[in-house]
């Protein structure tokens, strides 16, 4: 357990700050001193919009189209985000017990996670008001640097209090939201996402390709063997005119962030169509 007079000052200091611009950089500040890490980083999630980056450090290599890419899209292959939506699984959890295989091959990871220098990261993820949720990122950047037992045992005892502290942030600093769940409709559009052109399984597996599956991983949910993972993929990416899991990446956040207004189904509908033809 921390030391509980430092803790409780800090605990003083930021109960009178919550809802307020401050919140954030003083809740680092706490953790800070209760554990050594690197770098860090606060992303509240709602059901209503993008996610809304409350704290970020920014170094060399995580400039501003690293973290714009982020949160126009690319948030919905992190593992911390699934963990908050689809299984709803809140705590203190490193980066590896959500990961799955291949993960680190993917090219989400080396977009974000490596672009960051982490080599290792606990993440709390928060509950709050309604569906939404907060992740806050701690991140070790020193060459073989983990986080200890004793560390992760201190973010773990403290874990109620920074999430009775951040419900009570948020919940006063979100109070109006817009009533569309745009959480679902990027969900949608991400497994949705070359249907128009690809057969179920060529989908399914393509999906799972984004998200770090490795070929093994993808054949042991599909239960179907690695070789028939190998084909469809190959078909997939046939079809969708790429060569790599990188290109495949691309493809998909170039069109969900071209589509206009979008709603349901396959946003390469709209992004593979030809422009219209200029008037004379």
């Amino acid at each position: 357990m921390p030391d509980l007079s430092i803790f409780s000052q800090h605990i003083a200091a930021l109960i009178p700050m919550a809802g307020e611009s401050g919140f954030p950089q003083k809740l680092i500040a706490m953790l800070r001193e209760l554990v050594p890490v690197d770098d860090a980083s606060i992303i509240y999630y709602s059901e209503t919009a993008l996610p809304v980056v409350e704290y970020f450090e920014e170094h060399e290599g995580t400039g501003g189209s690293t973290l714009g890419t982020f949160v126009k899209g690319a948030f919905l292959l992190d593992p911390y985000y699934l963990a908050g939506t689809r299984e709803r699984q809140f705590g203190v959890f490193r980066l590896r017990d959500l990961s799955p295989s291949g993960f680190k091959d993917s090219e989400y990871y080396k977009t974000w996670y490596r672009n960051c220098g982490y080599q290792d990261e606990c993440g709390f993820v928060i509950p709050t008001a309604g569906q939404g949720f907060v992740n806050i990122a701690l991140g070790k950047t020193a060459a073989r640097a983990t986080f200890s037992k004793r560390e992760r045992k201190v973010l773990e005892d403290i874990y109620p209090a920074v999430e009775a502290l951040c419900q009570q942030h948020w919940i006063q600093s979100r109070s109006s939201e817009d009533s569309i769940n745009l959480r679902a409709q990027l969900h949608n559009a991400l497994e949705s996402f070359g249907s128009s052109l690809l057969t179920e399984r060529e989908t399914q597996v393509i999906n799972l390709v984004l998200h770090g599956h490795s070929t093994k991983t993808v054949a042991d949910k599909l239960s179907i063997s690695m070789e028939t993972v190998k084909l469809h993929r190959k078909h997939a990416y046939a079809k969708l005119e790429v060569s790599s899991q990188a290109e495949l990446f691309y493809l998909f956040l170039d069109s969900l962030m071209s589509a206009q207004d979008y709603e349901t189904g396959d946003t390469l509908v709209a992004y593979m169509q030809p422009p219209p033809k200029a008037k004379n």
